[in-house]
C-alpha cells in the first residue's frame, strides 16, 4: 500500500493508517527511512524556539483515547510561548516498532494549531534509536522537513544489546552502538538521576542534539524543558477529559 502523509490530509491519514497491516508498516518505515537527514541543519546561535512533544492514553468506554500535547518555548528565556492540546480515538493498534503509526495522525492534527513555529521539535520517546530507525521524532521529522530529537525516558532495547551507564556526573554519556553502528546516547543529565536516551530525528546530528538536551534541561527535572512540560500537560488534559467523560 502506498503511503505518503505529505500528500494527505490528516482525515486521509488516518484512514490509510487504520488500513494497514504490520507488513506494510514496516515496509513503509523502510521506505521513508531513505528520507532521513542525519546531516546538522541546526545552528545553535540562530534557534529562537524550541517545542516539546508528548501523548498520553486512556479508555473512554472501552475505546482507546490519546491527547497529544505540544508545548513551544522561548530558547533563550525558557519562556512558554504557546499550548495546545488535541484529543482524538486511537483505532491503529499497538505494534512493537510501528508506534510512531498510532501517533502520527494525531500529532500532526495537533501540530497544525500551532502558530509559534519552533526551530527544533523536541519528542518523548525516539528517533533513530529503533530497529529501522523511525520512531516518533525520525518519523515526524521527516514528514514536517524539520530538525526533530527524541529523547526517551526509558531504554528500547534493540537486538539484545544493553547500553553502558555514564558516569555520575553531569552531562556524561556513552553512545548506544548495535552492529557497528551509533543508534543514540545515554545521558546523564543531573548527578544521581538516571540517564535519558538520547537520538536523532532528522535534521540534526547528535552531538547537537546532546547540546540542546543538556542545554534544555534545568535543575527542576532531569528531561528538557519542552518535553517535561508537554508530559505534565498531558496529565492534566488526560485528567481533564476523563473527568469530562464521566
Amino acid at each position: 500500500m502506498e503511503c505518503r502523509y505529505i500528500r494527505y490530509s490528516v482525515w486521509m491519514m488516518k484512514k490509510v493508517c487504520d488500513a494497514m497491516t504490520e507488513q506494510e508498516y514496516i515496509k513503509e518505515q523502510i521506505e521513508l527511512g531513505k528520507g532521513i537527514v542525519r546531516e546538522n541543519t541546526v545552528d545553535l546561535r540562530q534557534v529562537k524556539t524550541v517545542a516539546g512533544v508528548d501523548l498520553a492514553y486512556w479508555k473512554d468506554n472501552g475505546r482507546e483515547c490519546a491527547v497529544c500535547c505540544i508545548v513551544v518555548v522561548d530558547y533563550d528565556t525558557f519562556e512558554i510561548l504557546e499550548k495546545v492540546s488535541r484529543r482524538d480515538f486511537i483505532s491503529v493498534p499497538y505494534i512493537p516498532g510501528c508506534l510512531a503509526f498510532r501517533e502520527i495522525p494525531l500529532f500532526m492534527d495537533t501540530y497544525g494549531q500551532v502558530k509559534t513555529t519552533p526551530d527544533v521539535v523536541f519528542f518523548d520517546g525516539n528517533g533513530y534509536l529503533h530497529p529501522r530507525h523511525m520512531g516518533l521524532a525520525t518519523h515526524a521529522g521527516i514528514l514536517l522537513g524539520k530538525p526533530t530529537v527524541g529523547v526517551a525516558k526509558s531504554y528500547y532495547k534493540i537486538a539484545d544489546v544493553d547500553f553502558d551507564m555514564p558516569e555520575n556526573k553531569k552531562g556524561a554519556f556513552t553512545d548506544i552502538e548495535i552492529n557497528g553502528e551509533i543508534y543514540g546516547r545515554a545521558l546523564r543529565t543531573h548527578v544521581n538521576v538516571k540517564p535519558i536516551f538520547v537520538s536523532i530525528g532528522n535534521a540534526v546530528d547528535l552531538d547537537t542534539a546532546t547540546e540542546l538536551a543538556n542545554y534544555l534541561t534545568t535543575k527542576e527535572g532531569h528531561i528538557p524543558l519542552p518535553t517535561r512540560l508537554a508530559d505534565i500537560m498531558t496529565h492534566e488534559k488526560r485528567k481533564e477529559y476523563q473527568n469530562k467523560d464521566k
